[in-house]
């Protein structure tokens, strides 16, 4: 008997340590989900010993959702655990903020993976095991999900698609505070998806562990808990090796999504412009699969995407439009426009007043959040805005408030930046958005229209090229 519990217990540690290997290298840095159940104890429990044959550092964070009244209680035993077992924590304490239309589970995940992004560490280790994959498999299909909500959750995922992930699959942009988003953060590693539930319950008990159990776990009124408590028992009975049955399904799901995508990135790249999305590409091909292209250039925009019935309406409003069409769809804080046949997607999060500005002050760049970009300073000699002329007056950026003239060419006369957007076929609103660079009160450079004569840098004289670079680039495919 004691034999057969060590062979079982090895075996989820060795499962574990298979994916770390594949994983990780020497030297990397991992934090570990710690929220004091009995999965990330677990868990945790298995990465201590693992660090050092390994040799990765370890440390854990807490998140305390402030949900619960035992939240603090919570927070105290990963402490004393993490003390104990000379782990590093660190304690991040949120505010969900939920939303009507998204439930308290996935408000809660939302704001956790924020969490998770600023950690600064090469994985954040989660304890989701194989019954969490089954779980979330029918939940996602009893929402009616396509091919890639029902697809495996992956051993490794960057922790900005896991947030963008999880908001897809509410519909709605869902924030919190105390936390924030990292377009960079670390990776997601899940080490053990093949283990059960149970195995790991068994594991905690012959090893003696402690945990702490969350009371709302028991309320059937939570979907998950439905599942876990009253139907998957009634599974397992006639079914009872549904939990790999369904994991299998999950991972023939996720290869269906991902030759999907596959061929929507064949159908852009066929585009007349490589990486446009143009209307008559969506009528040359057949409904699906310009649905298809439709969801896939939404989803490489970083949209958050639309039920299926507003995405068909959206591709059959497209499909059905003019040349000259002046199609503007919003859904979310997201727009969809049409201009010269072909398709923008931007954001509509953030609107700026006509007297907004902002000083430059040498920087290398500008990140303006407010206009979607980042507006680049780069030095080139003989190119760009003369060097010295900048250093004379204040330098600011603006928008356009109407009225601005500009004369880049010396062979034609001033004219007004009006006529100058509307030759270089610029669309209405990103004319309204693009960032103007002024040198006192007089308007030297428009990015990628040109220079004020006289601010122009002559050959020999070092100057300063301006670049503005859309942070979501609108009709980009």
């Amino acid at each position: 008997m004691a034999s057969s519990r060590k062979l079982r217990s090895s075996s989820i540690s060795s499962k574990a340590e298979n994916v770390l290997r594949e994983q990780i290298r020497r030297g990397d840095h991992l934090v570990a989900a710690l929220s004091g159940g009995v999965d990330s104890v677990v868990l945790l429990d298995l990465l201590i010993p693992l660090s050092v044959s390994l040799r990765f550092s370890l440390s854990a964070v807490h998140v305390n959702h402030g949900i619960s009244a035992n939240a603090l209680k919570w927070s105290k035993f990963c402490r004393d655990l993490c003390r104990s077992r000379g782990i590093p924590l660190k304690i991040a304490k949120v505010k969900v903020n939920w939303e009507s239309g998204v439930s308290l589970e996935a408000a809660a995940r939302d704001v956790r993976y924020r969490v998770f992004a600023k950690q600064k560490a090469n994985y954040v280790v989660l304890a989701q095991h194989l019954d969490d994959q089954a779980e979330t498999l029918l939940l996602q299909l009893l929402r009616g999900a396509g091919v890639k909500g029902l697809g495996a959750m992956p051993v490794v995922r960057n922790s900005a698609c896991a947030i963008k992930h999880n908001a897809s699959k509410t519909g709605k942009r869902v924030s919190g505070t105390g936390a924030g988003m990292s377009d960079y953060g670390p990776q997601i590693l899940r080490p053990i998806l093949d283990v059960s539930r149970r195995e790991i319950e068994d594991y905690a008990t012959r090893n003696a562990l402690r945990w702490i159990i969350d009371e709302s776990n028991d309320n059937i009124a939570f979907d998950r808990n439905f599942l876990r408590h009253e139907f998957f028992p009634l599974l397992e009975k006639r079914f009872p090796s549904y939990r790999a049955t369904f994991s299998r399904a999950s991972r023939h799901m996720a290869e269906a999504a991902d030759l999907l995508d596959e061929l929507a990135e064949a159908d852009s790249n066929n585009c007349i412009i490589p990486g446009k999305l143009q209307v008559g590409d969506l009528r040359e091909l057949s409904f699906p699969r310009a649905r298809n292209l439709l969801r896939y250039a939404l989803a490489q925009q970083g949209v958050i995407l639309p039920s299926t019935a507003k995405l068909e309406e959206i591709l059959r409003q497209l499909r059905s439009s003019s040349a000259d069409s002046k199609l503007h769809i919003i859904f979310g804080n997201t727009e969809v426009r049409c201009f010269r046949g072909m398709v923008h997607v931007r954001n509509v999060d953030s609107f700026l007043g006509v007297e907004w500005q902002v000083a430059w002050n040498g920087e290398k760049q500008l990140t303006l959040a407010g206009l979607g970009g980042t507006v680049k300073f780069t030095r080139c000699k003989g190119a760009g805005i003369n060097l010295q002329k900048l250093m004379e007056s204040p330098v600011t950026v603006r928008m356009r408030r109407g009225g601005e003239r500009l004369r880049p060419d010396f062979k034609r006369p001033r004219r007004s930046l009006k006529n100058l957007l509307r030759e270089a076929s610029l669309p209405p609103w990103e004319r309204e958005v693009l960032p103007l660079i002024f040198i006192g009160e007089q308007l030297a450079c428009v990015p990628g229209i040109g220079v004020d004569c006289g601010f122009q840098a002559v050959a020999g004289e070092p100057g300063v090229v301006v670049e503005w670079e859309a942070g979501r680039k609108a009709g980009s495919g």
